[in-house]
């Protein structure tokens, strides 16, 4: 069977569904020395973005056949050491689009509605609730610089919700 090393946090959900198929240790917070020591087990590594997949990392993973990011990009890994391994790194490019796109979109709802003023009010034990009215977004203007996965779906969100949109993509 298949060993796979989790060495940075995920969802248990995850760690269940490589269960299905490996072997699965989870060690959280590796140090680099130790990584390197014990990454010669495995067949398979599942990172985020904590672990720093280097050179020499790399070197020592005799066995490693699959470096998994569970995020967006792969800056944390040495691509070029890998693909000299025959190591195939992937990532998961579309893992946090959409939950990016709604913070995004929170935080300009929440700073056009005073929500964080109206919560320290209410902390307070005050409330003026005509200070907290905010202003509605509907047919304002939004301005989108990089129409990438996240962007682009912040400005479709804008658009169903009836503002008006300004992009930019150097792209």
């Amino acid at each position: 069977m298949s060993k796979v090393l989790v060495s940075d946090p995920i969802d248990q959900a995850g760690i269940d569904i490589l269960s299905q198929v490996a072997q699965v240790d989870v060690k959280i917070g590796l140090a680099p020395a130790e990584l390197a020591r014990i990454i010669g087990e495995y067949d398979a590594i599942m990172i985020r973005s904590e672990t720093r997949m280097t050179a020499e990392i790399i070197q020592a993973a005799n066995n490693l056949k699959i470096i998994g990011r569970a995020g967006v990009g792969v800056d944390n890994v040495d691509v070029p050491a890998a693909t000299r391994r025959g190591i195939v790194v992937v990532n998961s490019p579309e893992g946090n689009t959409i939950a990016a796109a709604e913070h995004a979109l929170a935080m300009m709802l929440s700073m056009s509605r005073y929500i964080p003023e109206a919560n320290q009010s209410m902390k307070s034990g005050q409330w003026n609730r005509k200070q907290f009215v905010g202003t509605e977004v509907y047919k304002k203007t939004l301005g989108v610089v990089g129409l990438g996965k996240i962007g682009s779906h912040v400005a479709t969100v804008a658009k169903a919700m009836g503002m008006k949109l300004l992009a930019y993509d150097p792209f």
